[in-house]
């Protein structure tokens, strides 16, 4: 979890038990010290949950009219306390902090998340209705820089990537065939699929080259783009397709390129231990959720 987002969770937290228990203003630097203590565990970013707590109290009213002007359906008492908190977090930074340090669109997208964590199932909807309607109000800041950034980026060239989750069953368990790094992180295969005829032909072939083993290419499980920069063509856009895919439960033969260094199987229980790049984990996630679903209609 970034510094920044668990800084907001810790203050998040202590805005509610502020509010609901009715607290003095002066007391919320105590119950945020005590809270920094048992969640942040030294990772928090102090002088930020400083910062946004005193200025989130400072600008209550402020906050406060804005939402009742917002949701106007909603009055202010009748908002779920964690979302009322969440709302004047969220509001505080869209229409305060510091833009260049937080974007508008972070700012929304951080309460979000922090709605979807800590509140009700309808939280995360409310919470982005409530914000939306204020960043339109106040101009939709940053949306000219984000479409100039879009431009730039659908204008560098495209290569084409398409990686697997490859799986098998072995003595009644699921494991994964992951391949490790020079960087030490633990990855999924993948490689260039620019001149395959579909992105599944594509993934089989990288992973009978990469791996050493054939593998029937199932449903598609995600997908995700990043910038790259490379020695001649500058800044390219990578796209890669990720795709689950069964294979018979063999030993791996890693062909060590594009510095990889290993190649294993791991059980489904093992991997939640392993070091994996930020942008894999809802992409191993959300495979490892197909297998275990796999699994319960068999059951």
């Amino acid at each position: 979890m970034a510094n920044r987002h668990l800084a907001r969770s810790i203050v998040l937290q202590t805005l509610f038990e502020w509010d609901t228990m009715g607290a003095p203003g002066a007391d919320a630097s105590a119950i945020l010290e005590r809270n920094s203590e048992e969640f942040g565990g030294g990772d928090a970013d102090k002088p930020f949950m400083d910062t946004l707590l005193s200025g989130v109290i400072a600008k209550k009213e402020d906050l406060d009219l804005i939402i009742t002007k917002a949701a106007p359906e909603w009055p202010l008492d009748r908002i779920a306390p964690v979302d009322r908190n969440i709302l004047r977090l969220g509001l505080f930074e869209l229409l305060f902090a510091d833009r260049a340090q937080v974007p508008a669109k972070v700012a929304i997208n951080e309460a979000i998340e922090l709605a979807k964590t800590f509140g009700g199932d309808s939280s995360g909807r409310f919470v982005n209705g409530v914000l939306g309607a204020v960043y339109k109000e106040i101009g939709e800041p940053g949306k000219d820089e984000q479409g100039k950034k879009q431009k730039e980026r659908k204008e560098m060239p495209l290569e084409k990537y398409g990686g697997a989750i490859v799986y098998a069953k072995h003595d009644g368990q699921y494991y994964l065939a992951l391949v490790h790094d020079v960087f030490g992180r633990w990855t999924l295969s993948k490689g260039h699929i620019e001149t395959d005829p579909s992105p599944q032909e594509g993934v089989k072939r990288v992973v009978k080259e990469e791996l050493g083993i054939d593998a029937v290419v199932e449903s598609q499980v995600g997908e995700n783009e990043y910038v790259a920069s490379h020695p001649e063509k500058g800044k390219v856009r990578k796209h890669v397709w990720f795709f689950l895919a069964s294979a018979e439960f063999l030993p791996l033969t890693l062909k060590k390129s594009g510095g990889l260094d290993d190649a294993k199987w791991f059980r489904l229980q093992d991997i939640i231990d392993l070091n994996f790049y930020d942008d894999m984990l809802p992409i191993v996630t959300a495979a490892v959720q197909e297998l275990l679903d796999k699994s319960a209609v068999r059951a």
